[in-house]
């Protein structure tokens, strides 16, 4: 059996600042189970950091020659092409046609590719649309997580044909669903004030803003995050395959990673 190499490859260095930056992030997704004070803190600092961690650990590899300009160049088309995708539903009942394209790139190019994927559609995609907001950055690391995770699924290089695709819808509906409790997480707090049964309670004990918490998100879920899951697997089954097989066939093709040599006319 053999291994894909990665398209992207982080340094150990720069692997472990992006595992802090996620931590740092994953705090600001789960900090109302945790947060003992009794007025509702302002928690995009954490974003604001790690996004800017993620930011500054792109360049860092781009101009370390980590990224060759092959890379680059697939990294941007892809962004676009995700970003394009993602206003089409216009977010209407989770119908979001990005996230397939999302996962099926990260599968063929890597982890690494698909965290940093994640980070610049979803940037882009608000560039483009105009969705600045304090849930941006929610939104950036929450895709980044599922390009990771989609890049490190089993099987990458010996599991291929109606296999690989139900093993991928598996993942998409997984994926979907986990992008609907992040996003809920971070508008659970503000969304319904304190004088109600879903409402977030600060400084009371976990198991009761759990359970809050967890009645809110179904109620939510099933109209945006079933949608979504049904939709992506849908994509996936329907155009699964072509899509994999263009994006294997151009990282064949582009010979990633491989440095270009110049030769002297009369010297071949």
């Amino acid at each position: 059996m053999t291994t894909t190499p990665d398209v992207v490859r982080f340094s150990l260095k720069n692997g472990v600042v992006l595992a802090v930056a996620s931590l740092v992030s994953a705090a600001g997704f789960i900090w109302p189970f945790f947060y003992s004070g009794e007025s509702l803190p302002r928690t995009q600092i954490f974003f604001t950091l790690a996004i800017f961690i993620a930011f500054i650990l792109t360049i860092i590899e781009i101009s370390n020659s980590r990224l060759d300009a092959k890379s680059v160049a697939l990294l941007g088309v892809l962004s676009a092409l995700i970003a394009a995708l993602r206003p089409l539903g216009a977010g209407a009942v989770g119908i979001e046609p990005m996230w397939f394209l999302l996962i099926l790139a990260a599968r063929v190019f890597g982890p690494s590719f698909g965290f940093l994927l994640g980070v610049i559609s979803v940037f882009v995609s608000a560039l483009l649309t105009g969705g600045f907001g304090p849930w941006l950055g929610y939104q950036i690391f929450a895709a980044a997580w599922i390009g990771l995770i989609a890049g490190l699924l089993p099987g990458r290089s010996n599991i291929r044909g109606k296999r690989e695709i139900a093993f991928l819808m598996a993942y998409s509906v997984f994926a979907a669903l986990l992008f609907g409790i992040l996003m809920d997480l971070q508008f659970w707090p503000w969304a319904l004030g304190a004088n109600t049964q879903l409402s977030y309670l600060p400084g009371a004990g976990i198991s009761e803003n759990i359970s809050h918490f967890l009645t809110f998100h179904f109620l939510s879920a099933m109209a945006w995050d079933i949608p979504r899951a049904i939709f992506t697997a849908g994509l996936i089954l329907i155009a699964g395959r072509p899509v994999l097989t263009a994006l294997r066939r151009t990282y064949v093709r582009a010979a990633f990673l491989t440095p270009i040599e110049f030769i002297e006319r009369g010297k071949a």
